[in-house]
């Protein structure tokens, strides 16, 4: 079954980790897919993955420039613009008082300036066509939650304003839970092994898993397709149970 197909999807991100997953999914069923991301050779590892139907081009998500340039290139060799997925993201963890500025102002442009630039050019694109952090903080993640709290409120202000207009696009947000990906490899050195990150990590999920990237691209596709057509504005929990609430872990044996 062809869920998106004919319909040209651009994800930032798109070299690896859950941007890999999203691109590969999306271009399984039908789409073409514009890879585009900083790293240019994990990009073309993605293109190579899914064949024809994807093509890479190299993004800084923190310039409104490229982000203008790609949008255009993308009208320019595919036609249109159906579907953006802003996966690119970044995060680091630390006790908050100790957070350098410069730090931090490298995640807000990332992780804000860029979804809001890519919404921005996203949805000229498509007029002219015709992730659990954000709404859970985390002790030692403040800047990461931060920005993901703006996303979460970016993606409803998105959504308003162009239905308001009547544009037929929709923004919603997705939210995971740890994602077992390229990200956290750094995460993973302060363990004695990547199993045993796993394991921890796993401990704070309900359903006793950490989620792989395809379990996000998978929701990112339905919403991508037109089976989700009465959905904006949403966000849509991929947590494995986190955010349903306190587990019976709290209550004695």
């Amino acid at each position: 079954m062809s869920r998106v197909d004919g319909k040209v999807s651009l994800v930032s991100g798109g070299a690896s980790g859950i941007g890999r997953a999203v691109c590969q999914t999306l271009a399984r069923e039908g789409a073409t897919v514009v890879v585009a991301d900083i790293d240019e050779a994990g990009g073309e590892q993605t293109v190579n993955s899914i064949g024809s139907s994807a093509v890479f081009m190299r993004l800084d998500v923190t310039s409104e420039s490229q982000w203008q340039r790609v949008v255009a290139k993308t009208m320019e060799r595919l036609g249109k613009l159906n579907v953006l997925v802003n996966c690119a993201g970044i995060g680091f963890s630390g006790i908050f008082e100790e957070t350098l500025l410069e730090d931090w102002n490298k995640i807000v442009a990332v992780n804000m300036t860029g979804l809001f630039l890519g919404c921005k050019h996203g949805v000229i694109g498509m007029k002219a066509s015709a992730v659990i952090a954000g709404v859970v903080g985390g002790g030692d993640i403040a800047a990461y939650s931060a920005t993901k709290g703006g996303v979460t409120l970016l993606s409803k202000s998105v959504a308003l304003s162009c239905a308001e207009r009547g544009s037929n696009i929709r923004c919603n947000s997705i939210h995971p839970t740890y994602v077992d990906s390229e990200m956290l490899d750094p995460i993973a050195e302060l363990y004695p092994n990547r199993d045993a990150m796993r394991s921890a990590m796993s401990e704070n999920i309900p359903l006793g898993r950490m989620a792989t990237p395809q379990d996000i691209a998978n929701p990112i596709l339905f919403l991508a397709s037109d089976e989700s057509a009465m959905m904006t504005g949403s966000t849509v929990m991929v947590d494995g149970g986190t955010t349903a609430g306190v587990t019976s872990k709290h209550s004695a044996d």
